[in-house]
């Protein structure tokens, strides 16, 4: 487990536009279990499944369940996390753009706690 991730998880960048843009693009490959923190994206973010079913839930307790060709729309300031179902490989492209920080700097992402085991769980439902 890291500061970001539960299991294993491969990050692969893709592309990082250069100024004036600010998108970001990268492979994320999820062992069966792995997933994400809890996390939210200032500008939004795209996910698209490209091999296996992704889970992607919702603070509210919603939770899609997306398949292989499948596009999941996170919308700015949500709090979501994504990955894997318990068994079974996936893999999405993960496409944001990055925000301006009160330190003068950018990012894409502000990472939260990670998903509890019961909240997983729930989603397997």
């Amino acid at each position: 487990m890291t500061a970001t991730f539960t299991g294993d998880v491969l990050m692969t960048p893709i592309a990082t536009g250069e100024t004036p843009s600010r998108v970001g693009v990268a492979l994320v490959r999820f062992t069966p279990g792995a997933r994400t923190h809890w996390h939210v994206h200032p500008m939004g973010q795209v996910l698209h499944v490209t091999d296996g079913t992704a889970l992607v839930g919702t603070r509210d307790g919603a939770v899609v369940r997306a398949r292989a060709g499948d596009t999941v729309v996170c919308s700015p300031g949500e709090e979501h996390w994504h990955g894997a179902t318990a068994d079974a490989f996936a893999a999405h492209l993960a496409i944001h753009e990055s925000a301006d920080t009160a330190d003068g700097g950018t990012s894409p992402v502000t990472w939260l706690e990670p998903v509890s085991d019961e909240d997983y769980q729930r989603a397997q439902a």
